[in-house]
């Protein structure tokens, strides 16, 4: 995802209702709306509503924050950190926010693009459970008014649900995301007994006869970086690794440019006030990294974001990410950890250890005339990606004249 800049802002916040204050159908439930480019200037907000909020890995402040330090700054993204307020001034909800102008139009989004498997709020739980469809069109109707100029929300890959608490800007849903996520649910100190629920017999026997192969070429564990020096031999492997599968597959690398080497560096560090959002992890053999995992965590859920592996090993045709994957989601039940997900997307993989999916939504709220034009044209966009992922026909198709066209514009770039 990139975005252009737009004009310098500092802060800016919606009129409070005047005491006792209610429009036609009741109490509006939040005081007032307050809206900020500085994310630092809210981290005290952020990391107390965090803390027993309604939030996923990837709207942890330990995650936005890093990927607004790099990321964002790299691509010249403008961000806009909303916070929703109580009489008391007390946040009820976050909504972090960045601005993206395509072919004219202004409209918000949720920060993360494709780098974030969920895009959703930061909600109070009892507050989540007051916003109606007619309270958050009202909401976002006030902070499309207090940010200004917006045309439109595009709110993407949004879970219908957290935390078994309904997601508030889910009712306003257009229709389902073109994939949904896969997970499973952990009993703590019992990883065996959590796969053998999800996972076949047949399963369980090929993963099996990979391990023992595995094991033939020598002694291996799994590192977790932690200190600045393996985070870097973790991020180096994992760079790699990555491009040389996009290399093969002749599409664009997405973790290429170095401000993503820089994110993962940042939000795999301490930052002062608690444990890093990000986690990276590898299965070293001999003391060489044969395959990667980067996973971000929040509470008591780890949530994958990427993993990759080493073609060139000599362990490669064992799966040795298959092994990874499974020795991690081990390690995770010791834990404590009760939820482990493995992202949005199909994968063979992800079928075979998970019992689980997260049904994720998307929402096109226009708020101008040509807001409705490209809010239609952006349904119609997803509609057809879901049309096409629910068809294995269509879907290989698309992969093959993506796989040509990629390779048409690489050789254009060398000639």
């Amino acid at each position: 995802m990139s975005a252009f800049a737009d004009s310098a802002f500092t802060e800016n916040s919606s009129a409070p209702l005047p005491a006792g204050h209610r429009d036609a159908a009741g109490a509006r439930p939040w005081h007032s709306v307050t809206v900020t480019d500085d994310i630092t200037a809210i981290e005290a907000d952020w990391r107390d509503l965090e803390a027993c909020a309604l939030v996923t890995p990837y709207q942890a402040f330990g995650w936005v924050r890093p990927f607004v330090q790099t990321v964002g700054a790299a691509e010249g993204m403008s961000f806009r950190h909303v916070v929703v307020r109580d009489a008391s001034a007390e946040p009820l909800a976050i909504l972090p926010l960045v601005i993206t102008r395509r072919n004219g139009i202004r409209f918000a989004e949720f920060i993360g693009g494709k780098h974030a498997n969920y895009h959703m709020g930061l909600y109070a739980p009892e507050f989540a459970a007051l916003l109606d469809a007619r309270n958050m069109r009202q909401l976002l109707s006030e902070i499309g008014s207090v940010i200004g100029g917006l045309d439109a929300f595009i709110f993407v890959n949004q879970p219908t649900q957290w935390q078994g608490v309904a997601n508030p800007l889910a009712a306003l849903a257009a229709g389902p995301s073109p994939s949904g996520a896969y997970k499973l649910a952990l009993v703590p100190g019992d990883g065996d007994g959590s796969l053998r629920r999800s996972m076949s017999s047949h399963a369980h026997k090929k993963l099996k006869n990979k391990r023992n192969r595995f094991a033939e070429f020598g002694p291996s564990e799994i590192v977790r970086a932690r200190e600045p020096v393996e985070i870097n031999r973790v991020i180096d492997a994992f760079l790699k690794q990555k491009a040389a599968r996009f290399r093969m597959m002749g599409v664009p690398d997405p973790f290429a440019a170095p401000e993503v080497r820089r994110f993962l560096e940042l939000a795999a560090r301490s930052d002062g006030a608690s444990a890093p959002v990000l986690e990276l992890y590898s299965l070293d053999l001999a003391g060489q990294s044969v395959a990667t995992y980067v996973g971000a965590v929040h509470a008591a859920r780890f949530s994958g974001m990427a993993t990759s592996f080493d073609m060139e090993s000599k362990a490669a045709r064992t799966s040795p990410g298959e092994i990874l994957l499974v020795d991690l989601i081990k390690l995770k039940c010791r834990e404590g950890t009760t939820v482990f997900d493995l992202g949005v997307g199909e994968a063979r993989y992800k079928t075979t250890i998970c019992d689980q999916r997260d049904e994720l939504v998307d929402s096109f709220l226009p708020l101008t005339a040509k807001g409705r034009a490209f809010a239609w044209f952006s349904r119609a966009k997803r509609e057809a990606k879901r049309r096409i992922k629910a068809s294995p026909l269509a879907l290989r198709i698309a992969h093959r004249g993506l796989g040509w066209l990629n390779r048409g514009r690489a050789r254009a770039v060398e000639d």
